[in-house]
């Protein structure tokens, strides 16, 4: 079938700045589908039926043209944060052709100066406002798709909230037509009676007077990072339970028995796409999961309140399986071995000789690798000091292969503790 569908990017300045064949396919079409600022910019000779996109969004009125030659009109670049990539999904790629426009974000940082391929962006659209922690580090620039006229000024609070209110935003309206703004302010001087219109980007060069408000972008935070009652996976066994878990984009991580959701919550941050579920069944712990991954900026790790086996029914397939508590209670290994998708990992911990004998035995019916962990720190002695040992950690670390073979030990993966 030839394309029936032209997905259009128009900027600010309307129909006018639209190239020849972009005219041309609203010229053509026999009806153009978009929000009711883009409709209302289509000059009075475009005779298409005009159909604004119902509430809550639904693409229905696009696939009741499928066939005919109809429009979708985008803000700049349809394919960018735009409704080019939800249709994509949906619509054959042989039936449609995008036109795209200069998006809102490029046109940010060519007022800024700044390389677009080497600015983060961070969209605040349908998302908390806490998924910008995750990208404040000192000396980053950032660029925001804000939500509306109210996003500079909740930006703004939360830079200073988190120790960057020396950082210096810019917020653009209306970039790339005639009403096009330009507001530069401190972080810790913007005024709420500050008026910002509803389209508007934010340009972010982060400062902080205080290094531990820039977290690394390697794994392993610090302990300090994370608001818990001990239950936490300690910063070294962290790191190399994660390395053995090998985050990859898009892949779901099961984390059982969460405690303040250090894994789970690292997981995430390794990559924009990564998910992750916590399951945890005390509340006080359940409050510190919600609390961390707000403060470390990914908001979309979902919260399972309940105790395994019971509370990981009908949760979708995981790609890894993180078990940092609770190996010894009948059914929760087996529960979690049967919902891995094959080729998936499952990394497990213990402490105590109980949970180390059930990773033992558990290990002659499936295979995998068992490691064990030790670390020692320094600490004072009278007038000196002496290495003080953390209590040994056993991990089992198995990948699972096709049914009915024993899994393997994952070669990119090794190591961790309770929570």
């Amino acid at each position: 079938m030839e394309p029936w569908l032209t997905i259009v990017g128009v900027g600010e300045d309307g129909f006018f700045g639209l190239g020849r064949a972009a005219r041309r396919a609203l010229l053509e079409a026999v009806a153009v589908i978009g929000g009711d600022r883009h409709l209302a910019m289509l000059p009075a000779k475009i005779r298409a039926q005009r159909i604004a996109w119902p509430k809550p969004f639904d693409l229905a009125p696009v696939q009741a043209f499928r066939g005919k030659p109809v429009c979708v009109l985008a803000s700049g670049d349809p394919m960018w944060f735009g409704v080019g990539a939800t249709l994509a999904r949906t619509v054959p790629l042989a039936e449609m052709r995008v036109i795209s426009g200069p998006s809102s974000l490029s046109l940010a940082a060519a007022r800024m100066g700044w390389p677009l391929h080497d600015v983060p962006v961070v969209s605040l659209v349908g998302r908390p406002l806490a998924t910008l922690n995750a990208a404040l580090r000192d000396g980053a620039r950032l660029l925001i798709l804000s939500r509306d006229g109210s996003s500079p000024f909740e930006i703004a609070g939360l830079l200073n909230d988190r120790g960057f209110g020396d950082t210096s935003m810019t917020v653009f309206e209306n970039l790339g037509g005639p009403n096009e703004h330009r507001v530069d302010r401190r972080a810790g001087t913007w005024r709420d009676d500050e008026t910002v219109g509803p389209l508007n980007v934010v340009a972010l060069q982060c400062r902080t007077s205080c290094d531990a408000n820039s977290l690394p972008l390697t794994i392993g935070l610090p302990d300090s990072a994370f608001a818990n009652d001990g239950q936490l996976t300690k910063r070294d066994v962290r790191a190399v339970t994660l390395a053995r878990l090998a985050p990859s984009p898009g892949a779901l991580l099961w984390d059982v028995g969460a405690g303040c959701g250090s894994i789970g919550i690292e997981w995430m941050r390794a990559h924009p796409a990564c998910r992750a579920i916590a399951i945890e069944s005390n509340a006080r712990r359940q409050a510190f999961i919600a609390q961390n991954r707000d403060a470390l900026g990914v908001p979309g790790l979902q919260l399972v309140a309940g105790r395994a086996p019971e509370a990981l029914a009908g949760l979708p397939a995981p790609d890894a399986v993180f078990i940092g508590g609770g190996v010894t209670i009948p059914g929760v290994l087996d529960a979690c071995w049967s919902s891995l998708r094959e080729g998936g990992r499952l990394v497990a911990n213990a402490v105590t000789l109980q949970g180390e004998a059930t990773l033992v035995e558990w290990r002659h019916r499936h295979g995998g690798t068992l490691t064990r962990i030790a670390i020692s720190e320094a600490q004072p002695l009278g007038g000196f000091d002496t290495w003080r040992p953390a209590l040994p950690i056993t991990l089992l670390d198995v990948t699972k292969t096709a049914a009915g073979e024993r899994g393997e030990s994952s070669e990119s993966s090794k190591l961790s503790e309770p929570g």
